[in-house]
This record gives structure tokens, sequence and C-alpha cells, in this order.
């Protein structure tokens, strides 16, 4: 198949995962008001495609191989290239309907659906890789959940140790130093390792002044995660000295300093996690032009790929991105920094580790089961359960329709090919 057709299809779901799921990554920040949407636009830009392009391969690779085995296509591997040229534009156009409407669904949801569906036209349901869809759907169910659980921890003890005191502002001047470590540590934990391996390697094995590409990349990111820190902090240590009398507006305005910094932390975990969704297709599809077939255990993403879904979805994510925004920050609950904070680090928490796991989880998910456990902990009677029913109905829908969908386009596109 001519790749370059394939790699627009490509970018056009990137566009369209990034108007709609990297929305959910930035709607608490603007939601609350800690930024703007312009800021949000542009810290998402950066990080998203920081995240897709350093930590996105492992994704890529589930979603490319564990769905539908590859290994019951070895006869044929170009029908298996004209089931991920229809998994890219299926996921596309829904993501693009869904997002017209106002709806935070999963692309995760649409393109294991859209996998699933060809495959069954194709080979039979017997082909689909149904113990792998049940690892993948229990993280879905249980996404939310944990989400949820760590969100209404942070924020119990927030309120607990901070907010419900008698002197709230000598409280938050103590705990200062303890949320960002939280917070950086948390980060640390699970990204560094990743990210500075290949610095390592370099190190260790290429002490000449010729670096690779990637490493560049590596050492730019590392550094502009340290300025970011380091910045923030600053912001941070300059309200330490507060009036006695400061209120509880004037202490969620500090806390609005750790939002921004946790706003990045959950755009990063989006790009790493959720780039797979729209290139893991294409990564198949050049393998299969290149080698002739693609095997379980030669997933290698190139580069260049990785490039094309994190511009895409930094693309979408400028252009479309608003409309989920609105729903995801400010149609669940009512949220102020401090609770937006918590629902952020909930979040980048749970799509990292998932991340790291490979489990293409759903971004939707957590930040919704976020938000969700933060207003149980408020008052459960603050949450809009109407809008909570649209995102369920939305979120239920995708999976059946996607299937539909793709087997419908699998099935018109095979008559010419």
């Amino acid at each position: 198949m001519e790749i370059a057709i394939i790699a627009f299809l490509a970018f056009y779901l990137a566009c369209n995962l990034g108007a709609n799921d990297v929305a959910n990554s930035m709607g608490t920040s603007v939601g609350s008001r800690t930024i703007s949407l312009k800021q949000a636009i542009i810290i998402a830009g950066i990080l998203e495609f920081l995240g897709a392009v350093l930590f996105g391969q492992e994704v890529t690779s589930t979603l490319g191989t564990k769905i539908a085995n590859p290994e019951l296509f070895a006869n044929n591997p170009q029908i298996l290239a004209i089931g991920m040229a229809t998994v890219l534009l299926t996921g596309g156009i829904w993501l693009q309907i869904a997002t017209a409407k106002g709806l935070p669904v999963s692309s995760s949801h649409a393109v294991v659906g859209a996998i699933a569906g060809f495959t069954a036209v194709s080979l039979g349901i017997q082909a689909i890789d149904w113990p792998s869809i049940g690892l993948i759907t229990i993280g879905w169910i249980l996404t939310p959940v944990i989400s949820a659980a760590i969100a209404a921890l942070f924020y119990s003890i927030i309120q607990r140790w901070i907010f419900n005191q008698v002197d709230p502002v000598s409280q938050l001047q103590e705990w200062i130093p303890w949320l960002s470590t939280l917070l950086l540590t948390v980060f640390g934990i699970i990204v560094l390792p990743e990210l500075t391996q290949p610095l390592s390697q370099y190190l260790l094995q290429q002490m000449t002044i010729n670096i690779p590409a990637h490493d560049l990349i590596i050492i730019f990111c590392i550094a502009s995660i340290s300025m970011l820190s380091f910045v923030s902090w600053r912001k941070i240590s300059q309200n330490k000295q507060i009036d006695k009398n400061t209120n509880q507006l004037q202490l969620e305005k500090i806390f609005a300093q750790f939002q921004v910094l946790s706003a990045c932390f959950v755009a990063f975990a989006h790009g790493s996690n959720d780039v797979g969704n729209a290139i893991a297709p294409l990564a198949v599809i050049f393998h299969i032009n290149n080698f002739g077939s693609l095997t379980t255990n030669n997933m290698i993403t190139p580069f260049w790929i990785l490039i094309i879904g994190a511009t895409g979805i930094v693309t979408g994510l400028a252009i479309w991105g608003k409309k989920v925004i609105s729903t995801i920050g400010e149609n669940i609950i009512s949220l102020q920094p401090s609770s937006g904070f918590c629902a952020e680090l909930s979040t980048a928490t749970t799509i990292l580790i998932a991340s790291r796991l490979g489990l293409p989880v759903s971004t939707s998910h957590a930040l919704v089961g976020a938000v969700v456990g933060i207003g149980l902990t408020q008052n459960w009677k603050s949450l809009q359960v109407s809008t909570l029913k649209n995102i369920a109905a939305a979120w239920l829908i995708t999976v059946p329709l996607s299937a539909g969908l793709s087997a419908i386009i699998f099935s018109m596109i095979r008559i010419f090919f």
C-alpha cells in the first residue's frame, strides 16, 4: 500500500485524537481557571509531543501485535495492511464525530474496536486475541476506579492537613516541600529511568562528539523538565511569606502553581500512552511493506512515525481541543486548583504506570474517574449526573460502533485491492 496515504491517515487520526483525548489532560486546569485555553494548548503541545516521541514505543507495540495476531496473516500480510488502514480511517471518523458533539470518548476503545472488527471479517472471531482484549478491558474498568481512589486520597489529605487546620497558611508553608517532593518523585520514579537509559548508554559507550539525534532529544527533554520544575518551585517559594489573614481563595492561588506542574505531568503521560492509538497501524503497514510480514517480536516503531503521531496530536489539540475541554473541566463538578491538582496527579500516575506496562488504557477514564472521586469526597450531590451518563454512554457505544464501522469499511476497501 502507498505509505504516503497511510501516513496521512495516521496524521488524520492523530489530529482527532488530539482534539478529543488530549483535551482530557488539560480540562481540569482550564476548568479551575489555573491556566487559560491558549496556555493549555501551548503546554500540552510541547509535553504531549515529547511524551509521544520518547515514551510511546511500548503501547504502539501492544496495539500493533497483541489485538490481532499477525502470525495469522502470514500467508496474506496485505490483508493485515488493509485492515490497519481501515483502523486509521475508522478511528479518525468516529473521533471527529464525537469531538464535534463535545463527547470525550476513548481513542483506545475506538482503535481496539476497529482492529477487532476487521479481524473478525477477514479471519473470523476466533482470530482475535481474546486474552489480550480481556486484559485491556480489565484495564479500562480498573482505570477510573484506581484513579478515583488516588484522587480521593490526595484530596482528603490536603483537606485534612491544610484547609481544615486552624492556621492553614502555616500548614501550607510546611507542606510545600512535601507536595513538591510527592509530585516530582512520582514523576521521576515512573518516567526518568526510561528517559535516562539512552543517555546513560551514550555516556558509557559513545564518548564522542557525535551525539545521536535521539539522545539530543533526551537531553533536551530532561533539561526542559528540570527548568520547568525549577520555575514552578520558584513561583511557589515566592508565596511562602503570606499574611496570616490569607483566605481560602488566596490559598487556592498557591495551589494553582502546583497545578501548572501537574498539568505538564498529565500532558506528558497522555502523549506517552495514546500516541500508539494513532501510529500503531502505520507502524504495522510500514513493516509489512518493507519486510513482507510482521511477527509479534519484531515490532519496532521508526522514529519518523512517532513524529507523525506527535505532530498530529498537537495539531488537533490546537484546532479543535476546546470543545471537549469544557465538558471535562466545567460540566462534571466545579473545580478549584487544589482539586484540579489532585485529579491531574492521580490521572498522570495511573496513565504512566499503564504506559510502562504497555497497556493502552483510556485517559478519559482516568481523568473522569479522578474528578468523580474528588466529587464524592466533597459532596456527591455536586456531581452532574446527566453529564456522567452521557460520557458513560459514549464510552459504551465506542467499541461496538467502531467494530461495526471498521467491518463495513474493510469489506468495501478489500473489493478494490
